[in-house]
């Protein structure tokens, strides 16, 4: 006996309200695996594959490339179990979805679980959830006639929502059948009334889509009219004008920058220094063999050391409890510029690398970033970021803390400058550094004194041997 299990997008961590479709990686009618990836997914962190904890064919999928579905929303479906007739679902018999009770046995099927951790699917066996699917087609010669295909259901055409309960907008007295907060703050800050919206998801949900089409007709039926008599003629619109949507990691970015500067009172300070010395380290490190060591890591050294001294950046600000928040650990994040927009991949237990180890760590997970398979866990939690805009070929920036970081070292380009070195002007490897930090946490005096460390370390890498 045949049986058709629904698969729901999973919490996928970290908080995460909603995924975006990238690209399915199975068709309806193929035949999947326990824990085979069945969908790329875009979160508002990275890019992941989802795999199917269910073994069997797929019978539905529900989004369309593109478009954006909450957790909890139908994913797709997929036929397990046996035929009628004792085959396996899946080699070809053509009755797949069967799903009428084996009257012989009585037996209802074994599911196999999968072997993935999915937050709402268990790991040793199927969900006590199930939908039967019941044969409602004419028998013929002898064998159920194969059901028609179930239709993609695109959740980016608000038009094409189900007739029942999907068609209906949400009652005047009834809940208000959206998931994702996203949704609910993009119709609260634009005014719109979600009981008079229908929704285009599973069972009527409301869709971002649905909200973003609504806002659109809104803004289309406010333009004045021209063709009535007398009506002055409206300005318009430049032809050239792009909108281009605030979602995925962009939207995660600007919603975190948003916050970090409407909950933190920021300040920065900067200095200049003489990296000449710290380049010949590093140049003497890399002639004696083994594996080259990077100037990242060097500067990530000195802001470990620099933390160990000054413990009040390596914190955050519990701003409900009122409570400055001190962490022992320190783990490392470093700003990385990818295709996909910027991200943050957190170093683990920095203070416990040396350079070496700090070198092949940054390595690792910037090609991780390059690639788009950072997970959530490599790109939260941390407490302190090392921001290396001198890639980019500028000097100075007044960066914005990472939230809820407290602070924040800035490293611009190392160029040679005319430098007064030993009373004499000389040429000198000169590179300004400058710390934001959260001004709740500590004034400027311990600020002032991290950088000016930093800034030694830079000037005069021996400084680092009284903390080795």
């Amino acid at each position: 006996m045949a049986q058709v299990l629904e698969f729901k997008l999973p919490d996928l961590g970290e908080g995460l309200t909603e995924a975006e479709i990238v690209r399915w990686l199975v068709e309806v009618g193929d035949v999947v695996a326990v824990d085979q990836p069945v969908v790329e997914v875009e979160t508002a962190k990275a890019m992941v594959e989802v795999p199917c904890p269910y073994g069997g064919v797929v019978t539905a999928r529900f989004g369309a490339e593109g478009s954006e579905l909450p957790v909890g929303a139908p994913l797709l479906t997929v036929a397990v179990g046996e035929t009628a007739d004792g085959r396996p679902v899946g080699d070809g018999s053509g009755a797949g979805t069967d799903g009428a009770k084996d009257g012989a046995s009585g037996r209802e099927p074994a599911a196999e679980g999968s072997g993935n951790v999915l937050v709402g699917y268990g790991t040793s066996e199927a969900p006590a959830r199930r939908r039967r699917v019941r044969p409602t087609a004419p028998v013929v010669n002898g064998r159920p006639r194969a059901p028609e295909p179930v239709r993609e259901t695109r959740a980016d055409t608000p038009q094409a929502a189900p007739s029942t309960p999907a068609g209906r907008a949400a009652p005047a007295d009834g809940p208000v059948p959206v998931i994702s907060p996203l949704v609910r703050r993009l119709a609260r800050q634009n005014g719109l009334d979600l009981r008079k919206l229908t929704g285009s998801g599973p069972d009527g949900l409301i869709l971002r889509a649905d909200v973003e089409h609504a806002l659109r007709a809104a803004g289309t039926q406010d333009r004045p009219d021209t063709t009535k008599a007398g009506a002055a003629p409206a300005t318009a619109a430049p032809a050239s004008v792009t909108r281009v949507p605030l979602k995925g990691i962009r939207g995660a970015v600007a919603d975190k920058l948003s916050r970090s500067r409407n909950e933190i009172p920021d300040a920065t300070c900067w200095v200049d220094a003489d990296a000449t010395e710290l380049m010949r380290t590093r140049a003497a490190m890399n002639a004696a063999g083994g594996p080259k060591i990077s100037v990242l890591a060097l500067l990530a050294r000195i802001c470990t050391a620099a933390l160990a001294r000054f413990p009040e950046l390596n914190s955050s600000v519990d701003t409900e409890a009122r409570e400055i928040v001190r962490y022992a650990d320190v783990h490392l994040g470093f700003a990385a510029q990818t295709e996909r927009g910027l991200v943050v991949p957190v170093v683990r237990d920095a203070h416990t690398r040396d350079a070496e180890s700090l070198t092949a760590e940054f390595a690792r997970l910037t090609e991780a970033a390059r690639e788009g398979t950072l997970t959530p866990a490599q790109l939260t939690g941390g407490t302190f970021t090392l921001n290396n805009y001198g890639v980019f070929g500028v000097d100075g920036s007044t960066p914005i803390i990472n939230h809820p970081e407290a602070a924040m070292l800035g490293v611009g380009r190392i160029v040679p400058k005319p430098w007064v070195h030993e009373g004499e002007l000389a040429v000198r490897q000169v590179v300004q550094l400058s710390l934001t930090f959260d001004h709740r946490v500590c004034d400027g005096g311990t600020a002032g004194g991290f950088l000016r460390y930093v800034a030694d370390c830079v000037e005069q890498p021996a400084v680092l041997l009284r903390t080795l």
